[in-house]
C-alpha cells in the first residue's frame, strides 16, 4: 500500500491505463500544464492541449471514442459543461442506443465540482443530478484517494460514456490554485481522510454502480457522495454522542445507483437522510426517495442539499451548502418525529 493524495491517485491510475493501452489519451484546456508529469512521460500526442472551446474538444472526444480510442476529456469546471452539452446529451449518450449497439462511445469526461471556498454559483456547482438524468451516461463521484483511482480506471475501461466528478476541496492542485492570486486568506473545511489516504500499489477497477458502506449503524441511514460523505461521517460521530447510531453510505456512483444496498440499509434503520451538494429540487435526493418508495418500503426521510444559487459571501455560502450541523439537525428531527 502507498499513501497518495486524491489528485495523485487519479493521475497514478491514468498513468497505469495509458501505459497499458495506447488508445487512452487526455485532451482539454491546459492539460499539458495540469498533467505535466503525464505530458513529460507520454508526450503531446497523448496529452493534447486544446483551445478554449469546450464544445469543440468534447465533440472531438466523442468522435475519437467512436473511432476506437479511449479519450479522457477534461472540462475544467463542471459549470462549463453547458457550453458542450449537445455533445453529451444528443450524441455520447445516445449513439449506442440509436445504432442498435453497433457503435460505442468509451469516453471519460473529467470535471471539477463543488464549493466551499468563495467562488459562487458559476464556478461551484455540482450538477451530477442534471447529468445523471440523461439515459446512457454513467456518473461517478469519488470521496477518497483509493476510490478515486479505482473508479478512474473503471471509467477508462468502460465502453460507455462516463462523467467523472472531482471535488475541488479534495484535490490539492485545485486548492493551491484557488488560494493563489491574492486569495491567501481563503480557508477550507477539508475532510482529511478524503484529501490523502492509502491506495493499492497496482490499480484494479472498482465496479461502477456499487456503493461503499463507511460506517455501520442501526438507527438512521446517511447517504451522500464526494465531500458530503465526510460531512456525514463527522455528523455520525456527533449523533453517536446523542445516542443515535448512524449508518453512512457512500454512493460512489450516481448512475447507475446501488439501489439494493440502499434498500438493505433502509430496511434496517427505517430512517434516511440524503446529503447532496447538488441542487435540492428535481435532483438526486428526491430520486433516492422515489426509488425506495417504489419498492414499497415505509421510512422517514429528510434531505440536506444546496437549495438555491450559491452566494459569494463565505458565511452565506457555508449556510447554503450542506454542512455537519445541518445534517445533525435534520437527523434529530427524523429521530424525534
Amino acid at each position: 500500500m502507498t499513501e497518495m493524495t486524491f489528485a495523485e491517485a487519479i493521475e497514478s491510475a491514468l498513468a497505469q491505463a495509458m501505459e497499458g493501452d495506447e488508445s487512452v489519451f487526455i485532451m482539454g484546456e491546459d492539460v499539458h500544464l495540469l498533467r505535466v508529469n503525464l505530458f513529460a512521460r507520454f508526450g503531446k500526442k497523448r496529452v493534447k492541449h486544446a483551445p478554449i472551446s469546450e464544445s469543440g474538444f468534447l465533440g472531438a472526444g466523442v468522435a475519437a471514442a467512436m473511432a476506437g480510442l479511449r479519450p479522457v476529456v477534461e472540462i475544467m469546471l463542471i459549470d462549463f459543461i453547458g457550453v458542450a452539452m449537445d455533445a453529451l446529451l444528443n450524441h455520447a449518450a445516445k449513439i449506442n442506443y440509436f445504432s442498435g449497439g453497433k457503435w460505442n462511445v468509451p469516453l471519460v469526461v473529467r470535471a471539477s465540482c463543488g464549493g466551499g471556498y468563495g467562488d459562487a454559483g458559476q464556478h461551484e456547482q455540482s450538477l451530477w443530478g442534471w447529468i445523471a438524468h440523461i439515459p446512457g451516461l454513467n456518473v461517478i463521484v469519488p470521496s477518497n484517494p483509493a476510490d478515486a483511482g479505482g473508479l478512474m480506471l473503471a471509467a477508462i475501461q468502460s465502453d460507455e460514456p462516463v462523467i467523472y466528478f472531482e471535488h475541488k476541496l479534495l484535490a490539492d492542485y485545485w486548492r493551491d490554485y484557488l488560494g493563489s492570486g491574492g486569495r491567501d486568506t481563503v480557508t477550507y473545511d477539508l475532510p482529511q481522510d478524503g484529501v490523502k489516504g492509502y491506495v493499492p500499489d497496482i490499480w484494479e477497477p472498482i465496479p461502477i454502480g456499487e456503493l461503499r458502506k463507511f460506517r455501520d449503524g442501526d438507527d438512521i441511514t446517511l447517504i451522500s457522495v464526494g465531500v458530503g460523505v465526510h460531512r456525514c461521517i463527522d455528523a455520525s460521530q456527533i449523533l453517536e454522542n446523542k445516542g443515535v447510531s448512524a449508518e453512512v453510505l457512500d454512493l460512489r456512483t450516481i448512475a447507475p445507483i446501488d439501489l439494493n444496498a440502499i434498500k438493505e440499509s433502509v430496511k434496517k434503520t427505517g430512517k434516511v437522510i440524503v446529503v447532496d451538494e447538488d441542487y435540492k429540487h428535481f435532483g438526486l435526493s428526491g430520486e433516492i426517495s422515489a426509488l425506495i418508495l417504489e419498492e414499497g418500503m415505509e421510512f422517514k426521510f429528510r434531505r440536506v442539499c444546496t437549495e438555491h444559487t450559491i452566494p459569494y459571501d463565505r458565511k452565506r455560502e457555508d449556510d447554503t451548502l450542506p454542512n455537519v450541523q445541518r445534517i445533525v439537525n435534520e437527523a434529530m428531527k427524523v429521530m424525534g418525529s
